[in-house]
Parts: structure tokens; C-alpha cells; sequence
């Protein structure tokens, strides 16, 4: 999964990632085996009171292992080349930010780490970050505002090199680049805004980075004193250490800020969560937790039924590991579905030679049949699921309209007339072809059962519509490929926080997680007015035009909303919250 900046990637993808309302209830047994609290019950912390979360006392002893569909791979998931789900799965309770979502996606205050976040001036809009004083982090440094300084200027998008291009590899910039940041003193973050932005919360949350790291790896005094207009070289050291040096694992330049700590790492295995000793709020949860990357889903089912984890999260829902997990109640293991704040999509590369035309896009979209995808491969886990109509909107949100139904009719009649009267002629092989172009290309997806199985079933609908379509699979497609624009068609999902102006960096003109090179000047001019409305709810509509102007393009795809889906044995509560998976209150787990 991608994720967004206010909202991730699934397969992911993400940065500032926004999520979107969604459901909040649980599927599957409707009580947690004897636990305190239904499945849904489930979804809200411990911690949560009216003013905002506080972390529990739920110290236990032992060992949890989770299982997950793919591996952690990069302590700095705010890059464009690392930003993935599966990271921000593994680093939620080592990475805190200024607010914590919880599972039925509201978003509170984390009162551990911060005393407030305040618009202090509507105009122009102003806001302060209070730091709560005396966090450290693991290595006994602060967690204050020089953090969060860094985390602005590497995300704000205006450091530029002398050619133009863009010195920090943010993965996504929207809200950062609407800001000049400051830091008042030691506690204080003060962002002054040149347009309204309503989703500021947005902001702050999984991308706050060790600046003392960064300040002795690179030589740089105070990190502060560095501006977007500071000299090239001087931000280009800084550059080429946060774009590069927290990949995968190096425990001293990794420390944590959270209730765990990162003590292990088993490259495209696992990695290990500890708990902090240097964590200032009250300790909680495991001793410690594998995270446990185990792509075949039913062999997760299968590694939950014989005890080898306690847990099992799903990023990629599957039908197969649904039915085997929903028939393991009588052993003690709770199973959880419901909608989340993923879709499934297709994004095509629009420069590719075939693809860049629109009636070959048309003619897609026109022959692929969204409802017996989900018939096939998604009802199981959430019965009542169907296509989706939208890129910005989930279908329970307000301002929810299906701008794809007209087309996507999954109707190869159509899809072939679309092409003839184009111009184009089918050939002897039944692939459609015009001056030597034959319409062939490729989805390239990641090594995920049900991503296969989902191409299997488009070849078979598009052959149809005279669409020749060819698998490529690769294990490597999100973490090497999809953000160079490597592919035909890419089949993924963003993932996000409950915001919506993370899609801005997705579908603009030049956006940081543009990587299908889409250009809609109506869809920029609207998003750029969406997320600079004084409220959220005067937003709407610009999202509303952004998103009919994108179904007109036909460059991205939505497929389906992502149901949530995970099972565990042996702990009190536990549930996947779409952005952030299990372990965003694994420091209130216990054991039964």
C-alpha cells in the first residue's frame, strides 16, 4: 500500500497522508471471545478522554508476534522512494506525533507528547504547535521543536536546487508548502499560513524525525538556522542524509520517541518493537513485539490457528484466509472486517505510447467488470461491498458522488465500439491495433495473491474488448518501481488519514506522488482552492469538481473501497486502524 500525506499508499504509499470518514464497526464475531468490549467497542483507545489521549498502564510481560502482508523497510517513511504503509505499521508507537487516529478515524490530541495545537490567527491563519516539555527521545535527547522545524523544511517543498528541482525527496508536501515555519523556543512550533488550510491536524503525525541525528551525521550546528533559501550546499548535506540514511536499520541513528523502541531488524522478515525505557508516559503493552511480514495471507490465517502469532493484520483483505479465520471462533480467535480508508485503483502511466491515447483509456475502463472483482475476491470479508465512484471520497463521506458508473459499465461491446469508431481495427489475434499500435500493455502489481488473481480477471473481461493485457507481477513493483512511473497500468492502493488534501500531491500537475504524470488543469485549479478554504466543509465542492475533472481524464482508476480485515488469539482487544494498522494502541494490549 501507498500512502498519502493525508492519506498512504497500499501496496502503500504515503507521506502527509489523509483518511477519510469510514465506518467504524468491526465484522465477524460480534463480542471479543470473552474480552471486555465489542469488536467495534474495539475501536476507541483506552487513553481517549474529551481533551485527548493519554497512554494507560497496561505494562504486561512476554512477547507478541503480528503478522502483516509485507516487511518494514524504512525508518524514514516520509521520502518518496520508502513512503509505504507497512512502514507506518511498525513505526506508529515509535515515531509519536501530535495527535493519535483511532479506529473509528477520529482524530485526538496526544496529550504524552503535546500540551495543545491551536489556531492562534485566522488571518492570516496561524498555528501553534505546544510540545509537551521533558519528552525524550530514546537516546536521552529531546523531542522538541527542532524536530518539528525538520520535519517542515524537508516536507515544505521550498528548498530548490539552482535548476529547479526540488532538494528534499518528500513523498508529499500539501500543508508544508503552505507554511512558513518557526520555532519560538524549545516547546513552540508556529506555522503562518500564506492560504487558509482547514486540515491542519493533518500535520505533524507520523513524519517527526531525531533532527539531533541528523545535526551530528551531517556536521550541521542547529538545523534551524537552515532556510529553503539557505546555500544550495549546505541544504543539499542535510538533503542526501534525510533522502538516503534511514533506510532499513541502523539502531543508533534510529531512535525512538515513542512507547517502543526499534531494537531488531530481519531484512523482507521482520522487525522488533521493544518498550522504551526513556518513554515518559506510562508504560504499556508487551515487553516486546515482532512484527512479522508473511505475504501468503492464508498462510497468516494458518500461522495464527497453530499459535505461532497472536496476531493477524491485513493490509490486503482475501477472501481465502476471511473463511478460514471466521471458522476458528470455537478457538478463541476473533475476527475483524469492515471499511477502511484504502482504495483499490489503477493508475495509468499517461506518457506511455498506447495509453496516452484517451480512447484506449476509455475503451479500459469501459470492459473492466469492478463488481464481480468483488464478488469474486472482496465479498467475502465485507458482504456488502461495491465499486467505487470516486478518488477523493468514500462512499459514506459527505460530498460523495459516483463520478465512474457511465464509465465503467464492464460492457465489451461497448469498450469495442469505443475503439472502432476511433479507428482502430481488430486483428486476426482479436487485439485491436491502428497504425501499427496494437492495444497491449501491461498491470504491474506486488507479489499479493489477490492482486494477481484481480489481473487474471481483467485479461479475461478485457480479451473480450479486443485488450490485450499481460501480468507483471514483481515483489519489488512499490518499494523500486511505481514512484519512478515504471509501468504501463499500476494496480495499488493509497491508504490515508481521516483528511482529504493529501490528494492534492497525488493528482496535481508535478505532485510529489504524481508518478503516472497526470495533468488535469481543471482538477489543479480546484484542488488548490480545496485545501485553501477557511473550513472543511466549504471545500467540498472544489473537491467535488476536482474529482468529476479526474473521471474525465481517465487516468486513475478506483476499483474499491479496502475493507479493513485482522484476527488475533489471546489479547483482550485489538483492532486494525486503516491508516495506522494493529499496533497504534499496542501499548494497551493485554493478555488474556
Amino acid at each position: 500500500m501507498r500512502r498519502t500525506k493525508a492519506l498512504p499508499a497500499i501496496a502503500l504509499v504515503a507521506s502527509a497522508s489523509l483518511v477519510l470518514g469510514a465506518c467504524g464497526g468491526g465484522g465477524g464475531s460480534s463480542d471479543a471471545d470473552g474480552g471486555d468490549a465489542t469488536v467495534a467497542e474495539m475501536a476507541t483507545a483506552r487513553g481517549e478522554s474529551a481533551d485527548g489521549y493519554t497512554a494507560p498502564d497496561t505494562k504486561q510481560s512476554g512477547q507478541v508476534v503480528v503478522s502483516t502482508d509485507k516487511p518494514f523497510t524504512s525508518y524514514n517513511n516520509a521520502t518518496e522512494d520508502a513512503n509505504q504503509s507497512y512502514n507506518t505499521f511498525a513505526l506508529v508507537l515509535v515515531q509519536p506525533g501530535a495527535h493519535i487516529t483511532n479506529g473509528n478515524n477520529k482524530v485526538v490530541l496526544n496529550k504524552d507528547v503535546m500540551d495543545s495545537v491551536e489556531v492562534t490567527s485566522k488571518s492570516p491563519q496561524v498555528v501553534t504547535w505546544k510540545l509537551k516539555k521533558g519528552v525524550t527521545w530514546s537516546d536521552g535527547e529531546a523531542w522538541d521543536c527542532d524536530d518539528f522545524y525538520m520535519a517542515w523544511l524537508t516536507q515544505s517543498n521550498a528548498a530548490k536546487k539552482a535548476d529547479g528541482t526540488k532538494i528534499f525527496k518528500a513523498a508529499g508536501t500539501t500543508g508544508y508548502d503552505l507554511m512558513t515555519g518557526e520555532c519560538k523556543d524549545d516547546q513552540t512550533f508556529v506555522g503562518t499560513y500564506k492560504e487558509p488550510y482547514p486540515d491542519y491536524e493533518s500535520l505533524f503525525n507520523s513524519d517527526v524525525l531525531p533532527a539531533h541525528v541528523l545535526e551530528k551525521q551531517t556536521g550541521v550546528a542547529d538545523v534551524t538556522k537552515l532556510t529553503p533559501t539557505s546555500a544550495e550546499a549546505d541544504l543539499t548535506k542535510v538533503a542526501d542524509f534525510w533522502n538516503e540514511k534511514w533506510n532499513g536499520f541502523t539502531k543508533d541513528l534510529m531512535p525512538s520517541a515513542g512507547p517502543y523502541k526499534l531494537t531488531a531488524f530481519e531484512p523482507n522478515q521482520s522487525v522488533t518493537l521493544e518498550r522504551n525505557e526513556k518513554w515518559g508516559g506510562k508504560p504499556g503493552g508487551p515487553e516486546k513485539i515482532v512484527l512479522k511480514a508473511i505475504p501468503d495471507p492464508v498462510a497468516q490465517a494458518q500461522a495464527l490457528e497453530n499459535g505461532e502469532v497472536s496476531v493477524n493484520s491485513f493490509a490486503q483483505p482475501d477472501a481465502n484466509a476471511a473463511t478460514k479465520l471466521k471458522g476458528l471462533s470455537a478457538q478463541g480467535v476473533t475476527f475483524g472486517a469492515g471499511p477502511g480508508l484504502s482504495f483499490e485503483h489503477l493508475d495509468i502511466q499517461m506518457k506511455h505510447p498506447v495509453l496516452s491515447k484517451e480512447e484506449v483509456r476509455k475503451a479500459f475502463f469501459m470492459c473492466v467488470k469492478r463488481q464481480d472483482i468483488i464478488d469474486k475476491l472482496i465479498s467475502e470479508v465485507q458482504t456488502d461491498a461495491k465499486p467505487l465512484g470516486s478518488l477523493i471520497f468514500f462512499p459514506k463521506d459527505e460530498g460523495y458522488k459516483d463520478v465512474y458508473a457511465d464509465k465503467a459499465k464492464g460492457d465489451a461491446t461497448e469498450s469495442k465500439k469505443i475503439l472502432t469508431d476511433a479507428g482502430w481495427t481488430q486483428g486476426a489475434d482479436g487485439v485491436f491495433a491502428k497504425d501499427g499500435v496494437r492495444a497491449s500493455f501491461r498491470i504491474s502489481h506486488t507479489d499479493i495473491p489477490r492482486r494477481k488473481q484481480t489481473v487474471e480477471l481483467i485479461q479475461g473481461q478485457c480479451k473480450d474488448a479486443g485488450i490485450e493485457i499481460k501480468d507483471d507481477t514483481d515483489p519489488n513493483f512499490l518499494d523500486e518501481r511505481v514512484s519512478a512511473g515504471d509501468y504501463d497500468v499500476a494496480l495499488f492502493a493509497w491508504s490515508s488519514l481521516p483528511f482529504k488534501s493529501g490528494k492534492k500531491s497525488i493528482y496535481e500537475t508535478g505532485g510529489g506522488q504524481n508518478w503516472q504524470n497526470l495533468s488535469v488543469p481543471k482538477a489543479d485549479a480546484a484542488l488548490k482552492q480545496a485545501v485553501s478554504q477557511t473550513s472543511i466543509a466549504d471545500s467540498l465542492k472544489y473537491f467535488q469538481e476536482a474529482d468529476e475533472a479526474l473521471a474525465g481524464a481517465y487516468g486513475s482508476f478506483p476499483l474499491f473501497q479496502m475493507p479493513n480485515m485482522w484476527a488475533f488469539k489471546g489479547l483482550d482487544r485489538v483492532y486494525f486502524q486503516s491508516y495506522y494498522g494493529a499496533l497504534w494502541n499496542a501499548n494497551e494490549w493485554q493478555t488474556k
